[in-house]
């Protein structure tokens, strides 16, 4: 796909799946934003660097404000995981990586309180299939701490194919560099995996 192409992608308003739906995020999400990170920062901030940089809900208005201009410009789909009650359980992303290639990489988190219990599998899976399914997607990535031992077990759950470890690729509070797992799907994968 063309880099320019992408912008005439019809998008759904939210993906639902059988206890989470993902929907883009809002200005209103805010409050619930923060008071996730906020009673999650210690769970986070083992594997995230950014945590800290959210002190209060006016610090989350500004990514939440760019995560939704970006899903309206095709660029970033970042969504908000919910339950079906409306409660906000984390976040998944789904980052171009390369237009051309039509390649995407996923990154995702979960509050505390939610580890554990299926909900990021459910969502990753959502995320995958609006990859493949209505962005075209002919590699999608998954990039994790090689010690992140929960986050390697959603991508093997959600069929994602182990291609390696990279050495030294990225940097963990505080400010450690470690190494990264890297799994990838690609069109046969996904298949394979519904």
């Amino acid at each position: 796909m063309a880099e320019s192409e992408h912008l005439g992608i019809d998008l759904p308003g939210e993906l639902v799946g059988e206890r989470v739906i993902l929907r883009p995020w809002r200005e209103s999400d805010a409050a619930a934003f923060f008071a996730l990170v906020d009673r999650s920062r210690e769970h986070l901030s083992r594997w995230l660097a950014w945590p800290d940089q959210y002190q209060s809900v006016d610090d989350a208005r500004p990514f939440l404000r760019r995560s939704a201009a970006l899903w309206l410009l095709r660029e970033e789909f970042v969504l908000g995981i919910f339950t079906h009650a409306g409660e906000l359980l984390g976040s998944v992303g789904l980052h171009p990586r390369n237009w051309k290639v039509s390649a995407f990489e996923i990154g995702y988190w979960i509050g505390a309180p939610y580890e554990g219990k299926g909900y990021m599998s459910e969502a990753v899976r959502l995320a995958t299939k609006l990859a493949f399914e209505t962005l075209g997607a002919n590699r999608v990535m998954i990039r994790c701490d090689a010690k992140n031992e929960r986050s390697a077990a959603v991508a093997r759950r959600c069929g994602y194919v182990l291609e390696g470890t990279l050495r030294n690729d990225v940097v963990m509070p505080p400010q450690i560099l470690s190494d990264a797992l890297l799994f990838a799907m690609i069109p046969a994968d996904y298949v394979a995996a519904r």
